[in-house]
């Protein structure tokens, strides 16, 4: 299938000129070539050819542009072409004449003709109408003309050329060329490298081998345009040994699995504190989990904002899997005790992979949102503070500097979530609905279902299967379907978590159910980032209904399975296990809907079945391989017959338990009617069912391995080759895999072109950024092809909702990122080359991502070699890669490829050194594709061979073949030219090896010489391998010859040799009939990387060839020279063309001295010597006579000549080797250490230019010396010849403020100068510390804003390219007029002036390049390499280390060096170094302080001290050490005297002090103090910034600045130092001016010039030639390492060291740096009133609110100050009046803002721990209650740094003073002494919203101790200073004490009137009542008249 194009000319061009034209089709571009100078008409005359995959639709465009080539500018667009293809397609074939339009669509006069033919799929292709495609005559090409680039390096391999391609003419050659590939050249472009032949790009045979840059630069403009080289894309250029045409896919080097090892791993966590916890009054407990282990803080009694700042380390060692799927759980817990557990307040969850995956591994610093998922309606629980870290090891993590923590009061911006998480997480269900699942292996012994079925007569399936889901912490399982092999559950596991979850992966397991343990039968992870899209545009995770398939262990049960961690989900399962139908999907809960339940317990539930057809219409697919090869296998199994079993599913498994029938599957879709079962089993002989089905034949027939060498057999695969294929069905869900496979191809094509720019970059290969841009021109085309197809995509009836949404989300994603390279193929320039590369590494990352499909369709093929029965060694192969499209992206990429596989081990077998023994190497042909399309299945076969059927007669034809037998077979000789390797492995336990190499090709062996003890073996040798026969057509052979495999061994004396890693190569191949000429042969040298297991083993410098014997016999191939002789015997060495060209080269080295040497064989080292190797020539030093007593060398430098190539990165490397000479003539190997690449000491000569300007013009730079932190600003570095002046002083100014203010005594606001004596070196440490947080934050923010920037530009495009420019300039000069504005007025509070130090977050030797600028240190090596990560590490490995350097030059030395009046012959090119005799030295060390210790002791704590060694010196200063601390401050200086070389390490170490046993180390870090004696950098004693000679900042070192500069001047030759009048020093050709007067301690002012020196120092890296950086006085931190967890940090210490030699005047006594004592302070609070206090109680008679209000307040800690005042009674209306004054005592740090404490932690504790708080004051409102537990009412808190000012009233006063404190101002009681005012007290209501419940009135006063003593004052209302009694209302009294009171308070006051009437009431019915008592007696009497 083929468009052809043929572009005959153009007519009616305008003017004259060079003109060029483009053809594009589906995103595909040619170019012509360029014709120059055509008037009128350009017949270009060329022929364009495009493969394609899909027939043409109708309505495709072809596009055609013409240019006018300008070697300058871009080429002109002068019109285009375009056509629908419409007519083409009916037709055929086409000849057509057109006018073009031009931009603005409008026809011009210039008409192109052209002739299209179309081949349809089916092969029809119309015939040419004219005869005039000869062959042309100025084609001299090999037939691969039309898509040759012009712009080749001719020692590079041709990748993929669609950038401007070369066409040319002749279209015979073309045609007869894709007749033979068989496959369409560009489908071989596609699929990655090809090898053109060499001649290609040269049309003269004798041009030079090597092609200059500027002619590359000329042909690129041809081709390209333009002449700006920036914006050429070569998309072509590469040098990568792998390359591949189209009938191989490329090997997979790295063999070991990395998953399933265990690694170390640390979790570190810190919990700070907690806020608006909810609840009244608790005492919190946090309980922090990570997996299964448990650690409980200490417990804070009645507060809801808690304190903690507690540490904790968890330590693991597990397989990363399972580490990152440990939940981090944190969760408050009220009131727990050692009775009762405790009430949880609220939790919050994370896995560890989410931590791992953050910036740095951590959180630093944020706050936890606490949620209780009892309750899921209630809202948030209160917030966590606390840092959490994961550290593996080897990562080392950069703890942000402590900051004071005021900027992370802000809660909400600083939530503990990772980004792209929103604040508001809502809960939300996951529906898990389990189906069913299928194809289960058995999990019972037959021997017991043998008994049951005797007794019971039933056979059952012998598994019982449950289903268990994990997320998040979360278990859920589904029911047990009892025996059976294929169970149907039907139910939904129901989970309920936060949304968006923080935890990435949910585990599926179908686990068999048994009575003693259960087992698993598989594991399957959903990654939740893939089945959801978190964009504005994105979904919910969905999954399915689909089928996931689960790989483990084999499925043969054993009742001890080895692998059954496999099914667990660790590692690569070995085989299949089972597939499970399962659907996933999300519902965000509405929280306030009523109907919902508020539990989160995992529920089960029965769920809906789903239709059968819902995950797709049942196919039969057809899986066939051809095994071609089967070498290299293991010698441990040669002897037995070997066969190969391949399976896909359980289809194909021969093995596998009884014969049984497997799923009935419906074969047609629909209807279940017609339920055929196809057996699983079948004799492996072929046989047809019935129907005249063909059955599967799954493994070939075992056969006897031959010999290849001692190590290797091979199977005699010669030319029969055995076949297998299988049938199965399954359900058709290709289009999943064929996207996946599109992405996956781009993503192939741009990893491998960014290799390729990686390599051009390593080899300095010139443009790699036309490379980059081809990736990136390739990238695009890619992608908005993905788009094309994947639009074409159906509406299937079986896509889920995952597969809609994911293709959506692919497609906007890969449209976005084509945009995006486009865009930034326009922006690749050669200086923003490394930052576009890291943006297109996201882009490979990304598309990785999104080609990894989390729905399975067809499982994977397994190839496994069972060697008598037994399965031995497997390989696993996805079955997308070998699946068949008719579309060409969509195909696998390994589809109908010859593949070479290397089997492996399984499960925990093929870790560690039997992992990377390759158990054998498979050359395979797989074919996967639909029964119905298998009609080509042997298409990409090697030709050349017949097939061989099964001798059945039943419809042969559609048989497959049983064997191919090959009828062609062509004969080579291979040539392997093995020249050196580098850099390899330590085999030997000298730390050396014995290395030689072996190299496989087919099924021949041969060895390398060995070579001894050596890491850098030169071996320079061809081995020569004859008669090799390969199978198939010759000119496959060229293209594709089968690949070279090259381990490299350690030759043992006893034992077999071991194995130290291997490397693959294609050979150059030449046919018979072609010329041995350049520029393809002689090949050249490469390097290639070698591998053990994962991590690379050094680099094999080699180059391989093939060449055809033809029939003249070998008589044709180029001659080999003879051989040499060595004592092993003949060697061939590697001929002269390709062996590198040498030049003579001097290599001098510097032997300065030995250090720290360990023993040897239990013997100390008494004499050492070095010797030096390179290339076979070498020196030796001077013995050392006696190691103790002076560990350097006498002969400094001594030089030797050798032979090095001419390219520098061929050079070998140069080995330095320690021997101790023992006595009678003997010596012993110490260590050894192999410098790879000698380039850093290679020695450039100044350019003439580069001296001249040293001389020109003075360059001043002037110093002001006040503001210090404006010293960023005034280094102004100016070119050396102009003479400017910079000043930048302000200090007139300055001093002009300083008198305004002192006169005017300022505003209160601004803060007044800190008064010298006030001041102290802490104060200029932490001055320095949040200079240098400014700066980071600057830096964060500049690099943000950067990053902005870039996105920007890329998302716009280019159109809107020029307004972002526009709105960016805007700012940018708002910006600098920010700048501008310091000087003219500083802000108004400016910054205290405090001298400062610098203050580097890492060791001083990261800032300073090691202080290797002459001295450079190399450790010395020794003993093996350990096999398994764990054992030995680096560290262990090093025995000593060699002090000294190198220098290489070529031999003539440059002469004016030589002239030099100074120049010492003796040294070389190392003149001016010091002495290396012994020197004494005084070692001062100054340690601050220790940050985030490991905590040593069990209660999470340590109770550290400082111990300090160097050389025999140990000081232990334990009496000092401090209790309970894990960030202690030290605060101590010590002195040592030592005596360099023999004490330079010093060690300085931190031990956790115990009270009984030994004390721990905690942690210790090294330092090199000699290196930093002797560096040019000055790093004996730091400059200080200002130069004063008292105080605070008085100078430190014994050697004024003066005297400093005029030393450095002399020794580094320059000119100077000249004081000059008016504050000038000139030192070379820079002048520096700066203040000349100094105060000393009386205030006098005098005369000096240490001012001027001190500039001059502390810019002394922009003195020519001579400067560079001087160390500044400097606080350095550094990591603690601990011997026993390497790698892994257990600290960090700040500290510094002075070092003064003795023999120099005495330095004075050391700074005082101890730790400063806190001030004590007094606060005096008094409590004068309350009002609006809520009303609690009901009155007892009355039923009236009232509340008995007492107030609480504490400063420190919580209850054991608590102090409370006396309690106003029945308050009707929340007013209470107190007038009572609390006193809390309290010492306070002022520069941390911290209040300290020392108290015991309980009563069994030694001492006492010193704790700091801030400085919060609390006060709360109770009601007192006589019978019950008072009553909270509300509280402030008050954080005396900044808290709102008190309202003057208390109407004034509001809630909004605690809710919006940001927006109040803030006072200090600590600047404002006293305060008074009213203040809310607030409480949260049961809606968990603040409300207002009070206001007090209380005044704070603060006096410091001394202030205290002398106006004393009484707590209440106690004497002294008594406060007057409060005038409260008669109500306040107790009611059971005066019960006359109360009922005259109460009862008559308010109810008189009803009391009065009540009376009246009464007497009235008294009356009545009397009345009707006495009426009857009285009518009696009456009556009776009585």
């Amino acid at each position: 299938m083929a468009l052809l194009v043929r572009l005959k000319a153009v007519t009616e061009l305008r003017g004259k000129g060079d003109r060029l034209a483009k053809a594009a089709f589906r995103g595909l571009s040619f170019y012509t070539r360029v014709l120059e100078n055509c008037e009128g008409e350009a017949r270009f005359d060329e022929t364009f050819r495009w493969p394609i995959a899909t027939n043409i639709d109708g309505n495709e465009m072809l596009e055609i542009q013409v240019f006018n080539y300008s070697k300058v500018f871009t080429n002109r667009l002068i019109g285009t072409f375009r056509m629908v293809l419409q007519k083409v397609v009916e037709e055929g074939q086409l000849e057509v004449t057109d006018t073009l339009i031009d931009d603005n669509n409008s026809a011009i006069r210039t008409s192109v003709s052209i002739e299209i033919r179309y081949q349809a799929l089916d092969g029809t292709v119309g015939a040419w109408n004219d005869g005039e495609f000869l062959e042309s005559p100025n084609s001299q090409l090999d037939g691969r003309g039309p898509f040759e680039t012009d712009s080749l390096l001719p020692g590079q391999r041709q990748g993929p050329a669609v950038s401007p391609g070369k066409s040319n003419p002749s279209l015979q050659s073309a045609e007869r060329h894709f007749r033979r590939a068989g496959k369409g050249v560009f489908s071989v472009m596609k699929l990655g490298k090809i090898r053109p032949p060499k001649e290609d790009s040269h049309r003269k045979q004798d041009e030079p081998a090597v092609l200059e840059t500027e002619d590359l630069d000329r042909k690129a403009m041809r081709l390209g345009g333009g002449l700006d080289p920036d914006t050429i894309s070569l998309a072509s250029v590469t040098a990568v040994t792998t390359n591949v045409s189209n009938k191989r896919s490329k090997p997979d080097i790295k063999m070991e699995p990395s998953a399933g090892r265990p690694m170390d791993y640390q979790v570190s966590i810190t919990v700070i504190e907690a806020r608006q916890l909810v609840g009244l009054n608790m005492d919190p407990v946090v309980c922090v989990e990570v997996g299964e282990e448990k650690k409980y803080t200490s417990m804070k009694e009645s507060t809801n904002c808690p304190y903690y700042n507690e540490y904790f380390v968890f330590d693991f060692h597990v397989p990363p899997d399972v580490m990152f799927d440990k939940i981090i759980k944190l969760s408050v817990i009220h009131s727990k005790n050692l009775l009762r557990s405790g009430t949880l307040v609220g939790s919050f969850k994370m896995d560890v992979g989410t931590v791992y995956t953050q910036p740095e591994h951590q959180f630093y610093h944020k706050w936890a949102i606490l949620s209780d998922p009892e309750d899921i309606t209630a809202g948030l629980k209160g917030y966590l503070k606390c840092d959490i870290a994961v550290v593996g090891k080897g990562d080392n993590i950069k703890t942000p500097h402590k900051a004071n923590e005021t900027d992370e009061d802000d809660i909400e911006g600083n939530l503990l979530l990772p980004d792209g998480v929103p604040p508001e997480r809502q809960w939300a269900r996951f529906y898990i609905k389990i189906y069913r699942a299928e194809g289960l292996p058995r999990m019972n012994t037959s021997l017991m279902a043998n008994v049951k079925k005797a007794l019971i007569g039933e056979n059952k399936d012998l598994v019982d299967p449950y289903v268990q889901v994990l997320f998040a912490g979360q278990k859920g399982k589904t029911s047990v379907q009892k025996s059976s092999y294929e169970p149907l559950w039907n139910e939904q596991i129901v989970c309920t978590e936060m949304f968006p979850p923080l935890c990435k992966r949910l585990k599926v397991q179908i686990r068999d159910s048994d009575k003693v343990n259960d087992m698993a039968i598989g594991t399957h992870f959903i990654d939740l980032r893939k089945i959801s899209n978190e964009g504005d545009k994105g979904f919910l995770p969905t999954f399915g209904p689909a089928w996931v398939n689960m790989y483990g262990s084999t499925r043969n049960y054993t009742l001890m399975d080895e692998h059954q961690d496999l099914n667990e989900g660790l590692g690569e399962g070995v085989s299949f296990r089972a597939r499970l139908l399962l659907s996933l999907a999300v519902e965000i809960l509405d929280t306030s809907n009523p109907e919902i339940t508020s539990s989160t317990e995992v529920q089960v539930e029965q769920t809906m079945p789903v239709a059968d057809n819902c995950t797709g219409k049942m196919e039969e697919f057809f899986l066939f391989g051809a095994f071609l090869e089967a070498t290299m296998i293991d010698r441990k199994i040669g002897d037995k017959p070997i066969n190969f079993e391949v399976t896909i599913g359980n289809y194909g498994n021969q093995l596998d338990g009884p014969a049984r029938p497997s799923l009935r599957r419906k074969r047609d879709g629909g209807d279940g009617e017609e339920e055929d079962t196809e057996l699983l089993q079948h004799s492996s002989e072929d046989e047809a069912d019935d129907a005249g089905e063909l059955v599967s034949v799954s493994c070939t027939p075992p056969m006897k391995p031959l010999i290849t060498d001692r190590n290797y057999f091979h199977l005699p695969y010669f030319e029969k080759k055995p076949c297998i294929y299988i049938k199965s069905w399954w359900q058709d869900q290709r289009r999943r895999l064929y996207n996946a496979n599109i992405m996956d191809k781009i993503a192939d094509k741009l990893e491998e072109g960014l290799n390729d720019v990686h390599e051009m970059i390593k080899t300095e290969k010139p443009h790699p950024e036309r490379r980059l841009r081809g990736v990136l021109e390739e990238l695009s085309s890619g992608c908005f092809r993905f788009v094309t197809l994947a639009n074409k995509d159906q509406s299937l009836s079986a896509r889920t909702r995952l597969d809609r949404e994911r293709l959506k989300s692919c497609m906007r994603e890969l449209e976005n990122m084509g945009q995006q390279a486009k865009t930034l193929r326009s922006q690749v320039k050669k200086n923003t080359m490394r930052d576009k590369l890291k943006l297109v590494q996201n882009f490979l990352q990304k598309l990785r991502f999104l080609a990894d499909e989390p729905q399975h369709s067809i499982p994977d093929v397994f190839i496994w070699m069972m060697s008598n029965g037994k399965r031995i060694a497997y390989a696993r192969i996805p079955s997308k890669d070998i699946l068949y499209s008719i579309v060409d992206e969509e195909t696998g990429k390994d589809c109908a490829k010859v593949k070479t596989v290397f089997l492996r081990l399984p499960g925990k077998r093929g870790f560690g050194p039997a992992g990377w023994t390759v158990q054998a190497k498979m050359e395979i042909y797989l074919w996967l594709g639909l029964n119905k399309q298998r009609k080509d299945f042997l298409s990409g076969l090697p030709c050349g061979f017949e097939e061989k059927k099964a001798s059945r007669g039943l419809g042969l034809q559609a048989f497959p073949p049983i064997s191919l037998l090959y009828t062609k077979k062509q004969v080579f000789q291979l040539r392997a030219h093995m020249y050196q390797a580098r850099s390899l492995f330590a085999a030997d336990s000298s730390g050396l090896s014995d290395p030689f190499a072996r190299v496989f090709f087919i099924t021949q062996g041969q060895c390398t010489e060995v070579l001894n003890e050596t890491l850098c073996p030169t071996w320079d040798q061809m081995l020569v391998f004859d008669n090799v026969e390969l199978y198939g057509e010759a000119h496959e052979m060229r293209d594709d010859p089968p690949i070279i495999v090259i381990e490299v061994y350690d030759q043992d004396t006893v034992g077999k040799a071991d194995f130290m890693g291997r490397t693959f190569a294609k050979p150059v191949v030449k046919m018979s009939d072609e010329p041995y000429a350049p520029p393809r042969f002689p090949p050249q040298l490469e390097y290639y990387q070698i591998y053990r297991g994962n991590s690379t083993a050094g680099d094999l410098l080699a180059a391989f060839e093939l060449l055809q014997i033809g029939p003249a016999g070998k008589s044709d191939l180029p001659p080999i020279d003879g051989p040499t002789d060595t004592e092993q015997g003949p060697i061939l060495p590697v001929p002269l063309g390709i062996r590198p060209v040498l030049s003579k080269y001097r290599v001098e080295i510097l032997f300065w001295g030995l250090r720290d040497l360990k023993r040897v064989n239990l013997a100390q080292v008494d004499r050492p010597r070095v010797d030096i190797e390179c290339a076979g020539k070498g020196v030796q030093s001077a013995l050392i006579q006696n190691y103790k007593k002076n560990p350097n060398f006498s002969t400094l430098v001594k030089w030797f000549e050798v032979d090095l190539p001419e390219n520098e990165l061929l050079h070998p490397p140069l080995n330095i080797r320690v021997v101790d000479c023992r006595a009678f003539g003997r010596y012993t190997l110490v260590g050894s250490h192999a410098v790879s690449s000698l380039r850093r000491f290679i020695h450039r000569p100044l350019d003439k230019k580069a001296q001249q300007w040293n001389t020109a013009g003075e360059i001043v730079i002037s110093m002001e010396p006040e503001v210090p932190i404006k010293k960023m600003e005034t280094m102004v570095k100016l070119e050396a010849n102009s003479d400017a002046v910079v000043k930048v002083d302000v200090s007139e100014e300055e001093k002009e403020k300083k008198r305004k203010k002192k006169k005017g005594g300022g505003d209160e606001a601004e803060e007044e100068e800190p008064d010298e004596s006030m001041l102290d070196w802490w104060s200029k440490y932490f001055a320095s510390i949040e200079t240098m947080k400014e700066q980071l934050r600057k830096q964060e923010a500049a690099a943000a804003e950067a990053e902005e920037k870039e996105e920007l530009e890329i998302a716009e495009g280019s159109k809107a390219q020029a307004k972002a420019k526009e709105k960016a300039k805007v700012p940018k000069e708002d910006k600098k007029k920010k700048q501008q504005q310091p000087p003219e007025a500083p802000e108004k509070k400016s910054k205290q002036k405090i001298d400062e130090l610098k203050v580097y977050n890492k060791e001083l030797e990261a800032e300073f390049d090691n202080f290797e600028d002459w001295l450079h240190t190399f450790s010395l090596f020794r003993g093996k390499i350990g096999d398994n990560d764990d054992t030995a590490t680096e560290e262990e490995r090093v025995v000593g280390r060699f002090k000294g350097s190198m220098c290489v030059y070529k031999v003539p030395l440059p002469e004016d060096l030589t002239k030099e009046a100074s120049y010492d012959p003796n040294f070389g090119m190392f003149q001016g170094i010091p002495s290396n005799d012994p020197i004494n030295v005084l070692v001062r060390v100054y340690v601050v302080r220790a940050t985030d210790l490991h905590p040593a002791d069990i209660n999470g704590k340590a109770d550290p001290y400082v111990s300090i060694k160097l050389g025999k010196t140990d000081i232990k200063d334990k009496e000092n050490y401090i209790s309970k601390q894990l960030n202690p401050i030290f605060g101590k200086s010590f002195d040592i005297e030592a005596t360099f070389p023999m004490e330079s390490m010093l060690t300085v170490a931190v031990f956790d002090w115990d009270l009984v046993g030994s004390d721990d180390l905690i942690g210790e870090t090294k330092i090199d103090l000699e290196n930093r004696y002797y560096s040019k950098h000055r790093a004996t004693c730091g400059i200080s910034q200002t130069y004063s000679v008292h105080g605070y900042n008085a100078w430190r070192d014994p050697a004024k600045p003066t005297q400093i500069l005029s030393r450095l001047c002399k020794e580094g030759k320059a000119d100077g130092p000249h004081y000059g009048p008016s504050g000038r020093v000139k030192v070379a050709n820079r002048v520096f001016t700066g203040p000349t007067e100094l105060e000393d301690e009386n205030g006098q002012k005098k005369q000096t010039e240490e001012h001027l020196a001190l500039a001059a120092l502390r810019h002394w890296e922009e003195i020519p030639r001579v400067g560079c950086r001087l160390v500044p006085e400097h606080v350095e931190t550094r990591p603690l390492l601990n011997p026993d967890k390497p790698g892994i940090e257990q600290g960090r210490l700040e500290m510094w060291v002075d070092m003064f030699p003795m023999d120099m005047p005495a330095p004075g006594p050391a700074i005082d740096i101890s730790p400063r004592k806190p001030k004590r302070y007094e606060l005096r609070v008094i409590i004068w009133n309350t009002d609006e206090v809520i009303l609690e109680d009901d009155d007892f008679f009355t039923g009236e609110k009232s509340s008995d209000i007492f107030v609480r307040g504490w400063l420190k800690g919580q209850q054991e100050d608590k102090q409370d005042t006396d309690v106003h009674y029945h308050s009707l209306t929340g007013e209470g009046n107190f007038n009572w004054r609390y006193i809390f005592p309290f010492d306070y740090l002022m520069a941390e803002e911290k209040i300290v404490m020392s108290k015991k932690e309980s009563m069994f504790s030694w001492d006492e721990t010193e704790y700091k708080i801030p400085a919060r004051l609390t006060l709360q409102v109770w009601d007192a209650d006589h019978f019950s537990a008072d009553d909270f009412l509300g509280a402030i808190e008050l954080d005396l740094n900044r808290f709102p000012r008190g309202a003057k009233t208390a109407k004034q006063c509001s809630m909004e003073m605690v809710t919006n404190e940001g927006d109040l101002p803030l006072v200090s009681i600590f600047k404002q002494k006293r305060v008074k005012g009213w203040w809310p007290f607030v409480a949260r209501n049961e809606n968990d919203e603040l409300e207002l419940t009070g206001k007090v009135e209380a005044e704070l006063h603060l006096l410091t101790a001394e202030e205290a003593e002398k106006s004393p004052a009484g707590l209440a209302r106690n004497e002294p200073d008594p406060l007057e009694k409060p005038n409260r209302p008669d109500t306040s009294f107790i009611w059971f004490l005066n019960p006359l009171k109360s009922i005259r308070y109460f009862i008559w006051h308010t109810y008189r009137w009803l009391l009065l009437k009540l009376l009246l009431l009464l007497l009235l019915l008294l009356l009545v009542g009397l009345f009707f008592y006495s009426m009857p007696g009285y009518l009696v009497k009456k009556l009776l008249g009585a």
